[in-house]
């Protein structure tokens, strides 16, 4: 059996250095691509190393008095295909996460949060970058509004139990990684406490 370990970092990992950077495609405001070039830690150059500068997002994971999850379905063009979700948006720039969680949760939704909390802040891809992700747990639902869908989504909303949530992202009909992450984070925070482990 494997010993367990703390989540200490070690000290002997480097940071690799950016040695110079060119823009080589501009597609803003959704995207830019940039050829690197990177030192690695051994000396070593890398040339080019590609890396795409994406805008942040958030996912709301909105949980009602009772302890179910408002979910929903749409179509996605990533993966083609309508799949489960939580509400997301964009963060305009200037705006802080937690304000775009609270304006997407309402556009969405309709619902108004109480509580809005920080669950962790991800980046998408590891060696590319592609933007962070927000993940936030919204409590103290108020519907104040009717949803408002732009053109380009259309999204049908749908109050889940935690376990039936988990099931759905276990039989993979939740298809992008944003909605995976803040899904499983929710479902962290909200039975932490009633493991027996």
């Amino acid at each position: 059996m494997t010993p367990a370990t703390t989540a200490r970092q070690p000290t002997a990992l480097k940071l690799w250095e950016t040695v110079s950077r060119k823009l080589v495609a501009d597609g803003s405001p959704w995207l830019k691509v940039w050829a690197e070039q990177v030192r690695l830690p051994d000396g070593r150059v890398i040339d080019p190393f590609y890396s795409i500068e994406m805008p942040d997002f958030v996912v709301i994971f909105p949980v009602s008095a009772e302890g179910n999850v408002l979910t929903i379905w749409h179509y996605k063009h990533g993966p083609r295909r309508v799949n489960l979700g939580l509400p997301a948006g964009l963060v305009t720039p200037g705006e802080q996460p937690a304000v775009t969680a609270r304006r997407e949760l309402l556009e969405e939704t309709g619902y108004e949060a109480a509580d809005i909390e920080a669950l962790g802040a991800f980046s998408v891809d590891g060696n590319r970058g592609c933007g962070r992700g927000h993940a936030f747990l919204a409590r103290g639902l108020e519907l104040r509004a009717r949803p408002t869908q732009d053109d380009l989504e259309e999204i049908v909303l749908d109050w889940m139990t935690p376990a039936a949530l988990r099931q759905a992202l276990q039989s993979g009909k939740v298809a992008t990684m944003g909605a995976a992450t803040g899904i499983a984070l929710g479902l962290l925070h909200i039975n932490k406490g009633t493991s027996s482990t």
